[in-house]
């Protein structure tokens, strides 16, 4: 064999190794990419759903995120817009607590089926507070301007209150029924017919 014969041959060699060598590097990005996704949707510990915004957590966390049936821990706040606010001052009245941010994708996005709930809701005796998670007043407030979102939102700069409700990951939204009680945990962003269930679940009807 002349060496144009052996460079002919050794081509197909060097392609089948190459061609070899690209289908692990695919397989190697796939399962980095799983792996990623299962560390996202576990962290919580409150349940699993696509579309989730990992959260980290800077204050003292809870041992474990409240569940149905318990008591959700009480807090203080601030508004954005520099209003005080007190979980134990919705006590008797069934409230929707959601944990989110204007950075959080999928917080965005259902933002207008929240409001949209609230407005249809609110006659009915529901309340709405939001969580805004590691952003600053200033940055909320311009953002609830842009959406046109009315309930208050209270400012979680330093995630404390997140790290009472061990929320490591949102949307996360807890339905609170009028005795004061957790009725439903949902992680991830929520279309209008579940909204409309699980707030019908805390009115009562």
């Amino acid at each position: 064999m002349d060496a144009a014969e052996t460079a002919a041959g050794g081509a197909p060699g060097r392609g089948r190794v190459a061609g070899r060598l690209q289908t692990v590097i695919v397989l190697a990005v796939t399962v980095a990419a799983i792996a990623a996704a299962a560390l996202l949707m576990g962290g919580g510990g409150i349940g699993q759903s696509s579309g989730v915004s990992q959260v980290s957590l800077t204050g003292s966390v809870a041992n474990a995120a409240p569940v149905a049936g318990s008591t959700p821990p009480g807090f203080t706040a601030t508004t954005y817009d520099g209003k005080t606010i007190s979980l134990a001052s919705y006590l008797g009245k069934p409230l929707w607590l959601t944990f989110g941010a204007s950075w959080c994708p999928d917080c965005r996005s259902e933002a207008p089926d929240v409001e949209a709930a609230y407005q249809k809701y609110q006659a009915q005796g529901l309340s709405v507070v939001a969580v805004f998670i590691s952003e600053s007043p200033s940055d909320i407030q311009s953002y609830a301007q842009r959406a046109g979102l009315t309930f208050p939102i209270a400012v979680d700069q330093n995630t404390v209150i997140a790290s009472q409700y061990r929320t490591m990951g949102i949307p996360t939204h807890f339905f609170i029924g009028a005795d004061g009680k957790i009725k439903d945990v949902k992680l991830g962003a929520l279309d209008p017919a579940t909204i409309d269930s699980e707030i019908q679940g805390i009115l009562g009807h």
